[in-house]
């Protein structure tokens, strides 16, 4: 089965927004926090909401204290006066799009005209639409509807930013004919054209289509409308759980969308099981290795045997021969780090990959005594390499186990930073800095006793791939990264900028061991693993362009390209 999703699918900027701002509301508002009406029209977005004690009034009270947000939907203006004036301080997280549509009708009544507002009438952005527009409003969700309004000296058409792009145009079109001096805007919302527009094409192009959202959700359901008009199935859910894998298994490619306000871990777990659909009924080599795969990336083990790999490689970059006690000091120090975060993790696996999430906690005691044991074997290999590498490696297992303590002092950041992980963009770089100490540096501070040109320039190489690796996986989990008040660097500087800064980053790592090769820096075998760092980059594009999602696959290639490069060096050894 061929998964093919749509570029749109997910949170559009307006909801993207004013769920940033609830979530930073505790560290930047008054507490308690509310939110006026339930924040947007996704169950599971309310719940983990609930978890955080962001509370949700339905109701103005007579008096109250703390922070209330507007929805993305924003509320008539008289609502929010009226929690102004019962105590609350009050942040607008309307989406930008909503507030244009208010500001027409708002600029426009106050001149005598009359707003004819083409929505569903108990939608919460109609109601607050109706709101700027008094007694002069009139919401139409048909054109019978229109065909009953009064006739107006002067009027406006406005679309609720959501709506039916098809429908409005009929609703344009009856304006020309029959009133052309009324005013038509085009207000709906640029992504819910594209999502439409969308998922049109792609319900032509696929054998069957799944829309993800909740079930309250107006524009998730147009898009559902959308795509059975076209004549192929079409599953609508609210997560995995409600997907029926029979009714799929036939279909030879599936396409996926969701609407503005479905969180992407939501998608992703959607996904994944889409993904798994295939091998249900599969038979061979293809269901066992899509097992192996799962298998590898759960336990830890591809992604140490890619440690081991990039240290076997950092070391004949370097011209050392005796390699394996420092490639088995890489492997069992990755493998243990990262099982361990991955035990304290679990809050966020919750979120970002909650099949790994259940693996740990049902195996929590075997993972716990392979990840003692791999870091105490470690220490062991270490130790019998020298003095040296042994406190190199010890003081990094010690920062790695601290990462999650509080060890800070209280007066940094007036006690907001205790631990290393509350430091913006600490674990992309931390966990970098540590592949590059134990993949490169260790070996040569015990082989060599010292750091030459080559050693920077490949401690540079290795550091900066596992940095672009880690901070690409970053931008796979931003939003549940940022549930969980993790600031990785795709949070602090955008998810696109980050992709930018990763391109570029790979850019220059490959024109930096293709330089040294061609110096005499490292060894001519540089310039074949110059070859890594732009594979990387190519699946970054491919995923930036839509053409490769995050799945078990996606997350297999990646660490690929550590294997990628032993088997390069190796190569490169039985070939000289």
């Amino acid at each position: 089965m061929k998964i093919v999703m749509a570029k749109t699918a997910g949170f559009c900027m307006g909801v993207r927004r004013a769920v940033e701002m609830v979530l930073d509301a505790p560290n930047q508002h008054e507490e308690p926090i509310y939110t006026y009406g339930p924040l947007i029209h996704n169950p599971q977005v309310l719940e983990l909401l609930r978890e955080k004690g962001i509370q949700v009034l339905n109701e103005v009270p007579e008096a109250g204290t703390g922070t209330v947000l507007v929805r993305a939907h924003g509320v008539p203006p008289d609502t929010r006066q009226r929690l102004e004036a019962a105590g609350f301080r009050v942040i607008d997280a309307t989406c930008p799009r909503v507030i244009k549509v208010q500001t027409i009708i708002g600029k426009h009544t106050r001149k005598g005209y009359a707003a004819i507002i083409v929505g569903d009438r108990d939608h919460p952005e109609v109601v607050g639409l109706l709101g700027f527009a008094g007694n002069r409003g009139y919401v139409v969700d048909s054109l019978a509807d229109l065909d009953r309004l009064p006739v107006f000296d002067r009027a406006i058409i406005v679309a609720q930013t959501t709506q039916n792009t098809a429908f409005y145009a009929k609703a344009a079109d009856w304006a020309s004919r029959n009133h052309p001096h009324y005013k038509v805007f085009h207000t709906i919302c640029d992504s819910t054209s594209k999502r439409q527009t969308e998922i049109q094409r792609l319900s032509e192009t696929t054998d069957a289509i799944v829309v993800v959202g909740g079930h309250n959700s107006g524009n998730t359901r147009r898009l559902a409308e959308i795509a059975r008009r076209t004549g192929k199935p079409v599953q609508r859910v609210e997560t995995e759980d409600e997907l029926d894998p029979q009714a799929l298994s036939s279909a030879g490619t599936v396409g996926l969308t969701a609407g503005a306000s479905t969180p992407n871990w939501i998608i992703r777990r959607v996904y994944r099981s889409l993904e798994q659909i295939p091998l249900r009924r599969a038979q061979g080599w293809r269901r066992m290795a899509f097992a192996v795969q799962r298998a590898l990336l759960l336990t830890n083990i591809y992604v140490s045997l890619g440690a081991g790999s990039l240290c076997y490689a950092s070391m004949k970059l370097q011209g050392m021969d005796r390699n394996f006690p420092f490639v088995l000091i890489a492997v069992l120090y990755v493998q243990s780090m990262h099982i361990l975060n991955n035990l304290i993790g679990t809050k966020a696996d919750r979120y970002n990959d909650p099949d790994r999430a259940s693996f740990y906690d049902n195996n929590k005691a075997l993972l716990t005594l392979l990840a003692v044991t791999g870091g105490a074997v470690g220490l062991l290999a270490a130790y019998t390499a020298g003095v040296l590498p042994f406190s190199l490696l010890l003081f990094m297992s010690l920062m790695g186990l601290s990462y999650n303590l509080k060890v800070l002092p209280t007066a940094i950041m007036g006690g907001r930073i205790r631990r290393l992980r509350d430091i913006p963009g600490s674990k992309t770089v931390l966990i970098a800095l540590a592949w590059g100490m134990v993949t490169t540096l260790v070996p040569a501070l015990s082989i060599q006793g010292g750091l030459g040109l080559g050693t920077l320039l490949v401690l540079v190489w290795s550091t900066g791939l596992v940095f672009v690796r880690t901070a690409f996986f970053d931008i796979l989990d931003v939003q549940g990264d940022r549930i969980v008040g993790q600031g990785t660097i795709p949070i602090l500087l955008g998810e696109r900028q980050t992709l930018s800064l990763l391109k570029g980053v790979l850019a220059v790592l490959t024109a930096l061991l293709a330089a040294a090769s061609l110096c005499g820096w490292v060894p001519p075998v540089g310039l074949a693993l110059s070859l890594c760092p732009l594979s990387i980059g190519l699946v970054l594009l491919a995923h930036e362009r839509g053409r490769m999602h995050p799945g078990i696959r996606l997350e297999f290639l990646v660490e690929t390209h550590f294997i990628l490069a032993g088997i390069i060096v190796l190569v490169g050894s039985v070939l000289v």
